[in-house]
């Protein structure tokens, strides 16, 4: 497994390059927001693996509160870590991309506030991981949060259809409209996507197999304290 999980590594930093490259040297440049604008390229497969991370948080939390096995669990948890690492880029990158746009780095726009509001929710996730009264607490509640939490998603996407939103239209996805992209942007976003996607599969499987050991050594400890 672990050398499937190197090999992940090397196909996913070969793809970044090649990502690199098509979208500074082949991806037109916006005649509005010149160069800027490629920024779209990572902020939206960033904002789609985010949610694909809660999607699996919150099947594993299911998962967890039928089977109450240690491997939904890790699933979970890993899910959430990785799903708040690409919710915060995508936090990041959206508001770089913005201020050019709406000379502000923050509008309280209605796709920016339901994504801060998930950011929220799973770092609250995280939080009840570590503070809980009891590890098995922990497990629980944070379950109950992930799959409560996965409703604010499809809040997230479909805001801009929902709403008066200052966001671009959706460009990806059943709320999209067709066209919304050149066939070269359309070519290049899913390249992008595909080469992020690598990278969260990587950065999953590698954080579950690093909760496998850390559930171990917690293990061994009380098995020492015990004794």
């Amino acid at each position: 497994m672990r050398d499937a999980r190197l090999w992940l590594l090397l196909l996913t930093a070969i793809l970044m390059l090649v990502d690199g490259y098509l979208i500074f040297m082949v991806a037109p440049t916006d005649a509005v927001l010149g160069h800027v604008q490629r920024i779209f390229y990572v902020h939206v497969p960033i904002s789609i693996l985010s949610f694909l991370g809660f999607l699996i948080c919150a099947v594993s939390g299911i998962g967890y509160l039928i089977r109450r096995t240690e491997r939904w669990d890790r699933v979970a948890h890993a899910s959430a870590e990785v799903g708040v690492v690409f919710v915060t880029l995508a936090l990041v990158t959206g508001i770089i991309w913005g201020k050019p746009v709406w000379n502000a780095w923050w509008q309280w726009d209605a796709r920016l506030t339901t994504t801060l509001i998930l950011w929220f929710i799973y770092v609250a996730y995280l939080m009840i991981r570590q503070y809980a009264p009891t590890p098995q607490q922990g497990r629980t509640w944070s379950a109950v949060v992930g799959i409560i939490g996965f409703i604010d998603v499809p809040i997230v996407y479909y805001s801009v259809k929902w709403w008066r939103t200052l966001h671009p239209e959706q460009v990806i996805g059943p709320a999209a409209d067709e066209g919304s992209l050149e066939p070269i942007m359309a070519r290049i976003l899913i390249f992008s996507l595909v080469t992020t996607l690598a990278l969260f599969t990587y950065l999953l499987l590698e954080r579950v197999a690093l909760r496998g050991i850390e559930d171990r050594l917690s293990q061994l400890r009380r098995e020492g304290n015990t004794d």
